[in-house]
């Protein structure tokens, strides 16, 4: 049940920052008045899919607290990293951002760290 925790935690880290990014770029760039950079980030509060993506940080939170009553953290929180896996490999594939062979390489230290401290 604890991987189970670690997963969701997983889960609902990569969805939100996901939903987030493209939501965002729906939106341009944060304006350079202040005034402006309160109302653009008030517009991006109110959108129901923004919403998703911060309510999914907050379940991502839950399921942590949860993998964390199963595993030493010192255990569990390299597979945070997977994170950032996922969320490379999505943003490549959804948003269509670069893939450079040393962000390649990266990610596949990331996956080695992973097996290694397992």
């Amino acid at each position: 049940m604890g991987y189970l925790f670690i997963f969701g935690t997983i889960l609902f880290t990569v969805y939100g920052q996901l939903v987030l990014k493209w939501k965002i770029d729906d939106y341009g760039g944060l304006p350079e008045p202040w005034v402006e950079k309160f109302t653009f980030l008030l517009q991006l509060l109110l959108n129901p899919w923004i919403l998703s993506g911060l309510f999914s940080a907050f379940i991502a939170a839950l399921f942590w607290m949860a993998a964390m009553t199963k595993f030493n953290i010192s255990y569990a929180y390299p597979f945070m990293s997977l994170s950032f896996v996922l969320v490379f490999l999505f943003s490549a594939f959804l948003f269509g951002e670069p893939v450079s062979p040393q962000k390649v390489v990266g990610i596949s230290l990331i996956v080695l760290g992973i097996i290694v401290m397992r």
